[in-house]
């Protein structure tokens, strides 16, 4: 997961370095007033996006397998904690006897 991570933020640096050269070159527009910062950091993120989706398919369906294994192990985990915590209960029923509130 950690390597997916860094593959997207490298691409996303890419496109960010390309854009600002593209925009202080003058073939992308500057944006409004003010807002140069935000619209390059916009225009490389949405230019980054579909390149991480078609370039990191592989890499990303590694990461979901191993988050897959993840939350199966965890709701092992649960499943054994609630059947532990079950027999307790019931063991401490059958030692004291079953009492009532009332």
């Amino acid at each position: 997961m950690l390597r997916y991570t860094l593959m997207r933020l490298g691409i996303f640096a890419g496109c960010l370095v390309i854009v600002w050269g593209a925009v202080y070159s003058g073939i992308f527009p500057r944006g409004f007033g003010e807002s140069n910062g935000l619209w390059v950091l916009l225009l490389a993120l949405v230019l980054s996006a579909p390149i991480s989706w078609v370039a990191l398919r592989k890499e990303r369906d590694r990461a979901s397998v191993q988050i897959v294994h993840r939350v199966d192990r965890m709701k092992a985990n649960l499943d054994a904690n609630r059947s532990q915590e079950d027999e307790a209960v019931d063991a401490s029923r059958a030692q004291g006897g079953a009492t009532t509130s009332g």
